[in-house]
C-alpha cells in the first residue's frame, strides 16, 4: 500500500479514488493533484512508481492543508466561534444544526438518540357500571 502524506491508500483502487482516502482531499483536489503530477487518472495505486508517489506526496503537502493540519484548522475555527459568542459558536456549544436546519424533527446526527420524555396523563373518566 503506498503511503501519502501518512496515509495508507488502497492498492486496487483508481489512484484518483484511491487519493480521496486522505482527508481534505476530494474529487476536484484529486484531479488536479494527478494533472499537475502529469499521471494518469485510470492509474491503480499499486501501479505507481516510487517517484509518481513521492511526486504526489510532494504536490499534496506544498498546496494544501490536509490530515492532522487540515483537522488542527477546523477545530481551531470552531474554538474561535465559540469564544466569540457566535450563533453558530452557541449551536456548536449545544451540539445542535449550525447550518440554519430545523430541529424539530430530523436533527438526531446532531441530537444524538432520542431522549423520551413523560408526555401528560390524560384526564381518565369514570367509568360508571
Amino acid at each position: 500500500m503506498p503511503r501519502i502524506v501518512g496515509v495508507d491508500i488502497p492498492n486496487d483502487k483508481r489512484i484518483e479514488y484511491a487519493l480521496q482516502y486522505i482527508y481534505g482531499v476530494g474529487p476536484k483536489v484529486a484531479v488536479d493533484v494527478l494533472k499537475e503530477g502529469q499521471i494518469d487518472p485510470a492509474t491503480k495505486a499499486k501501479d505507481l512508481t516510487e517517484d509518481e508517489v513521492s511526486r504526489l506526496a510532494g504536490i499534496i503537502e506544498r498546496n494544501y492543508a490536509v490530515e492532522g493540519a487540515l483537522r488542527r484548522s477546523v477545530q481551531s475555527n470552531i474554538a474561535r466561534l465559540r469564544d466569540i459568542g457566535c450563533y453558530r459558536g452557541l449551536r456548536h456549544r449545544r451540539g445542535l444544526p449550525v447550518r440554519g436546519q430545523r430541529t424539530r424533527t430530523n436533527a438526531r446526527t446532531r441530537k444524538g438518540p432520542k431522549k423520551t420524555v413523560a408526555g401528560k396523563k390524560g384526564v381518565k373518566e369514570l367509568h360508571r357500571g
